[in-house]
């Protein structure tokens, strides 16, 4: 059998009738009768599976009893005219061979539609479902059309510290790294946990960000771009949060606001048109299994301009919907943080298109985003997306020394680990901005997926750290 070169099913669904071909793969379903035997045989390069039709008296019956759900095998035949509806062609099997058997009694896939619940119990077999054979083939699509965006523009690919001191945001919450014993942890004279003696010599946790190393980046080569994992110690069990998620961070040099919300709104068309043009068969399985309305919400933010709003006007709208009757879980007034409920009304209610917000207060956005003339706003920007909320968060970044250190010390931040910060604004500072994507965030709007457990493959969540 293997005198012959494999075909991935992918190809011999599109390929012409006549030829002796060799598919591999798993076991879907197998039916028939005592004559003829129907397999639905899948290798995970398409969400189709391709039909074996094995002639029974052909073939060993302790052979045939061995083809499972669940099982790999190897088939070698000839590809055909398929004489069922739902595909063009198939193969008429003259060679099978088992690698693989498979208890289904025990196999934990069953034919019967499992919920993604129960699936997250079963995660190291989820995978081979056609549901996450969807999503994984779109998140490595995803991921191949980010870097080939950012390349075509001339950006360079920073690969940023997963290790360090640096609490980007000054928001906590970090997983700290440590070779320390844990039942015998040095203390200082002040009983403190003496740090000297660990590994590096100081605290560090895992990065949270790559933004401010990025921002070393973009005052060198002018505009670059990190694409890697970051990590959040924060106690959340909502359908939105992890632990460890991966994160796109652009940083641009010589980029006012504007060019940063130019950006990013051709950036996410150019994703969302990249799955469209690459991901169809797998959006539209998607689509029909769990959510109806995904490939026409893909659709509707192409071919318009997201709609560019102020905070304060944000509010605004907000305020005279609630004494229009809407109800909001959380309340809103200038000065608060908005809630995905309040960026939902927003795209999906009041707007009905993606929605850039700008100028937010300062008080409720992080220290390194430039002031605006009114001492109360910065140019920060959200990307609000229907289903999601936000989806990108960006701004222009302070370039100017004093105000970046008087808002420091406004806050009441350690500058010991911020000085390397600092010396960007020292020497030779510029104009600069960035935004940052939450990978899994726009996995959920391309999916149409629900929770983001279910958009990377194996979801890091409190008291969850299987494999």
């Amino acid at each position: 059998m293997e005198t012959l070169k494999r075909t991935k099913i992918k190809n011999l669904l599109q390929a012409e009738p006549g030829a002796e071909v060799l598919a591999k793969g798993w076991v879907r379903t197998k039916r028939g009768n005592k004559q003829v035997k129907f397999i639905a045989l899948n290798d995970g390069s398409t969400i189709n599976n391709i039909q074996v039709v094995a002639d029974a008296t052909l073939f060993d019956e302790e052979l045939l009893k061995k083809i499972t759900t669940g099982a790999s095998i190897g088939v070698r035949g000839t590809l055909v005219a398929s004489m069922g509806s739902g595909q063009a062609v198939e193969i008429q099997a003259r060679e099978i061979e088992v690698y693989g058997e498979c208890d289904p009694m025990r196999y934990p896939l069953q034919k019967k539609d499992t919920s993604l619940e129960y699936l997250r119990t079963v995660a190291h077999m989820r995978l081979r479902t056609n549901t996450f054979g969807a999503i994984l083939r779109i998140r490595h699509a995803m991921a191949f059309a980010i870097h080939k965006f950012f390349n075509d523009k001339g950006f360079v690919y920073l690969n940023t510290p997963l290790i360090t001191e640096s609490d980007a945001e000054g928001a906590g919450d970090m997983f700290q790294v440590t070779t320390m014993d844990m039942a015998h942890i040095p203390f200082d004279k002040k009983g403190r946990v003496d740090f000297s003696k660990d590994f590096f010599g100081k605290k560090t946790s895992l990065t949270v960000s790559g933004q401010l190393e990025g921002e070393l980046g973009a005052t060198a080569v002018g505009e670059i771009y990190t694409f890697g994992p970051t990590f959040r110690a924060e106690n959340s069990n909502t359908p939105r949060h992890l632990a460890e998620f991966w994160m796109i961070e652009p940083e641009m040099a010589f980029y006012d606001i504007n060019d940063n919300m130019v950006l990013a709104e051709e950036f996410v068309k150019y994703l969302v048109q990249y799955a469209l043009d690459n991901c169809l068969d797998d959006i539209r399985f998607l689509n029909a299994k769990y959510d109806e309305g995904l490939e026409e919400r893909l659709r509707s933010v192409l071919g318009i301009d997201f709609e560019r709003v102020t905070y304060t006007r944000a509010v605004e709208i907000l305020e005279e919907a609630v004494r229009n009757g809407q109800q909001f879980e959380y309340p809103v007034h200038w000065g608060t943080d908005f809630q995905s409920e309040h960026e939902r009304y927003l795209v999906e209610k009041y707007f009905g298109k993606p929605v850039i917000l700008i100028d937010f207060p300062k008080d409720i956005k992080a220290f390194y985003m430039k002031q605006n003339e009114d001492g109360r706003t910065v140019r920060g920007m959200d990307v609000l997306f229907p289903k999601i909320g936000e989806i990108i968060g960006g701004s222009e970044r302070e370039a100017s020394l004093e105000k970046l250190e008087r808002r420091i010390d406004e806050l009441g931040m350690s500058r010991k680990n911020l000085e390397w910060y600092i010396d960007t604004r020292r020497f030779g500072t510029v104009p600069h901005s960035g935004f940052g994507l939450g990978f899994e965030r726009l996995l959920l709007f391309v999916t149409g997926m629900a929770n983001i457990r279910d958009v990377i493959p194996f979801p890091r969540t409190p008291k969850n750290a299987e494999f």
